[in-house]
């Protein structure tokens, strides 16, 4: 703190000297022009021949004013203009010198005009556009209509004072666009290798442009954490920006070049393109971000899910993934500490389902110990704060669906519901098979656990997820395919990746209804609408294969699937129409406990012939009129409720269905 303070004075000292020779300059050059004008400023003006005090030794920094001239390679003219137009903003007798130097009291500001009469060693060449005082934007011209180059108020940047002055801030007309990336400590060993590659590249470039880094893959927070590790490591601040805020306009974005390297130069910054939620299929957002990156100077880094095209500068690429399995393992204990002993194997178990990255890791367990419970209460919060923490993303995409059903909801002959428990096998020893035993050493491909529930509409193939879900307290996701797909090229396997990717954290199941929107036979390859049709299957084939959690396509016309498509699912469930003895076994469970029932004969009721969906929805209607009526429910009501349900589905109800029933 000393140091800090001790710097701030001595800056502060050297820029009033500074200040002191210009107004002395300025002084002289009134003098000249008018004796009256400036009788009583002479005895308070230091000589003409003042100097600015000579930087003090064995200081780690110079003063800004030193810094600013070296880093934008101010002449020493311009270096008395940008101190002129400074000295009005800080010294109140500035202002009176410029209106008697220029013989006008309206006109209390600087000029060019001003500064070549006044200043040392003047050059018209400062005046440029591309000279490093318009150029970088350290003064600003306030034009007047009609009113000559050399003759326009000059004002200093608002944040090139500031710098002066020893205040530190980031320029306002970026904060909007800008967000500081801090180090995080706990970063994973496979990531700090990674960031060590980047490190090395940029010490390999030297003196010459540092290649632009490109931090490929699906996980944001990781990327981010690479690249502020790496610029924290090379002595560099970061700073992220989306690459959807990229202006269109080529002037503002001309401007926010020189606005951002301005401010690297004066920050000692790095700048991180944050393009994974850029729409890669406008070709114009797709452009200016190019453009953008073709042209931002300095350390860059960008930020992406989809490898980005050839670039006018050099590129290095590297791919990123969330940490291994062991990094996160470790990660788990390292943050419960003391606690982790008391969880009695529980930190494995979660290491296993959930696949986060760090600061997710450490979000995860400070909400479960806010109220630093152990044992089973502890390992039953890490849970659920696990899957809240892998909700957020999969929420905007899906329909979350509470599980309500249990085993013992489900009527289905005993082959399918031995291979619903097998898929819960599956998922529940992933971890052993997969990582304790070696198979995943043998290649990924081909360790997601995907399976097709196939049957007609109200069979059960959503109870059946539904149990999967509650039985092994994973979240379910419905996905409806027919939102989807899209008859745009590309977009169905944009919209299938946002969803896979977003799923990854939880492991949870992905339930995609209506599977005949995109899985139909592949179609012969006919013109490139087909082809792409083709690709769309395949790309969702492929995540299913990856996804470390369990998918489900849910058809009703399993008939029309292509057997390529089939052998590679993992399981395959019928859903068969419900006979009558299966019919008369849901009427049984249909009805909670609590609902009040009279004279209800399950045999009559079997003999509708329809589905386990219906049959909810005939019981539910009910219901609703038996306590509309304030009785119990009763044949009669079933019988309306009955009615109802045909007229809906367009079917007649014959006498043989409900003969008897009253």
């Amino acid at each position: 703190m000393l140091d800090e303070i001790s710097w701030t004075e001595v800056n502060q000292r050297y820029l009033t000297g500074a200040l002191a020779e210009v107004r002395a300059r300025l002084a002289q050059h009134t003098d000249s022009v008018s004796d009256a004008a400036t009788a009583g400023l002479n005895q308070e003006t230091p000589s003409s021949d003042s100097t600015p005090p000579e930087v003090e030794e064995n200081r780690t920094a110079p003063p800004a004013l030193e810094t600013l001239c070296a880093t934008f390679r101010l002449s020493p003219f311009e270096r008395h203009i940008l101190l002129l137009c400074a000295g009005i903003e800080l010294d109140s007798q500035f202002a009176a010198l410029c209106a008697s130097a220029q013989g006008d009291p309206a006109r209390h500001y600087p000029t060019f005009s001003l500064a070549l009469a006044a200043l040392a060693e003047p050059h018209w060449s400062a005046l440029a556009p591309d000279a490093p005082l318009r150029r970088w934007r350290l003064v600003e011209m306030n034009s007047l209509p009609a009113t000559p180059l050399t003759l326009t108020p000059l004002r200093i940047d608002e944040r090139i004072l500031h710098y002066l002055v020893g205040v530190q801030h980031l320029d306002e007309r970026l904060a909007d666009l800008l967000t500081h990336a801090h180090h995080d400590s706990d970063l994973a060993p496979s990531h700090q290798a990674i960031a060590g590659r980047i490190l090395a590249a940029w010490e390999h470039a030297g003196s010459s442009q540092p290649p632009l880094i490109q931090l490929h893959g699906a996980e944001g927070e990781s990327k981010l954490s690479i690249a502020a590790a790496a610029c924290t490591a090379a002595g560099l601040h970061l700073f992220a920006m989306p690459a959807d805020t990229i202006t269109a306009h080529p002037g503002e974005r001309e401007g926010l070049l020189r606005l951002w390297a301005r401010e690297a130069a004066l920050t000692t910054s790095a700048l991180y393109i944050d393009a994974d939620a850029l729409d890669t299929t406008d070709a114009h957002a797709t452009a200016r971000t190019s453009r953008f990156l073709e042209r931002v100077p300095g350390v860059v880094l960008l930020g992406t899910n989809v490898r980005w095209s050839p670039l006018l500068r050099p590129v290095l690429t590297v791919e990123v993934h969330k940490p291994t399995p062991e990094e996160q393992r470790a990660l788990w204990q390292k943050l419960l500490g003391d606690a982790a002993p008391s969880l009695n194997g529980h930190v494995a178990h979660m290491s296993a389902e959930f696949n986060l990255s760090s600061a997710t890791i450490q979000a995860t367990v400070r909400e479960a110990l806010d109220e630093g419970v152990e044992g089973d209460t502890l390992a039953a919060r890490l849970w659920n704060a696990g899957r809240a923490q892998a909700r957020p993303h999969l929420d905007n995409l899906a329909q979350r669906i509470q599980p309500a059903a249990a085993w013992d909801d489900l009527v289905l002959n005993e082959t399918a519901r031995q291979t619903l428990r097998e898929i819960a096998v599956h998922l529940r020893q992933r971890s052993t098979v997969y990582d304790a035993w070696g198979f995943i050493t043998k290649g990924t491909r081909g360790l997601g656990i995907s399976a097709l529930f196939a049957g007609a509409s109200g069979t059960g193939k959503t109870m059946a997820a539904e149990v999967l879900a509650g039985e092994l307290r994973l979240d379910l996701y419905r996905i409806d395919l027919s939102q989807i797909v899209s008859k745009y090229i590309g977009e169905t396997e944009k919209n299938l990746r946002r969803v896979f990717d977003a799923a990854e954290d939880g492991g949870a199941i992905l339930f995609f209804d209506e599977a005949d929107a995109l899985f139909g036979k592949r179609s012969e390859v006919k013109d490139s609408h087909d082809r792409y049709a083709n690709i769309e299957i395949n790309y969702l084939l492929q995540r299913m294969e990856l996804y470390r959690g369990l998918a489900v396509l849910a058809t009703n016309m399993k008939s029309a699937l292509d057997p390529a498509f089939l052998r590679r699912l993992r399981f395959v469930v019928n859903f068969p129409f419900p006979d009558a003895t299966q019919r008369a076994e849901i009427w049984r469970r249909i009805f909670p406990a609590a609902t009040p029932t009279e004279g209800l004969n399950i045999a009559r009721l079997a003999q509708l012939n329809i589905a386990g969906g219906s049959i909810r929805n005939i019981a539910l209607n009910a219901a609703f009129l038996a306590a509309d009526a304030g009785e119990p429910v009763r044949m009669s009501h079933l019988l309306r409720a009955t009615r109802s349900e045909y007229a809906k589905l367009e079917r007649p109800l014959n006498a043989a269905e409900i003969g008897g029933w009253l």
